[in-house]
């Protein structure tokens, strides 16, 4: 079972990445795996919020996820060289 502590310590993980250039690398199921790039832009008390490019309409999307999807490892959160 998941504490709440444990979702405390992986959201001031987070809150250390807000404005940087991050990979996720998220498993959506059925061995379905999407990995993109983009930038953190801001964290909440339940999800943080990733800006993504979108390369083939050259437009802009956010993509939210939750604390809980990286302690199930349903999602890595890794900072990006630059």
């Amino acid at each position: 079972m998941i504490a709440k502590e444990d979702i405390c310590k992986v959201k001031e993980k987070v809150d250390a990445y807000v404005g940087s250039k991050v990979m996720i690398k998220a498993n959506k199921g059925r061995k379905r795996v999407v990995v993109r790039q983009g930038v953190l832009e801001s964290t909440y008390p339940s999800i943080f919020v990733v800006k993504v490019h979108n390369e083939l309409q050259d437009s802009y999307r956010t993509i939210s996820y939750s604390y809980t999807d990286i302690l199930t490892n349903n999602v890595e959160l890794s900072l990006c060289q630059e």
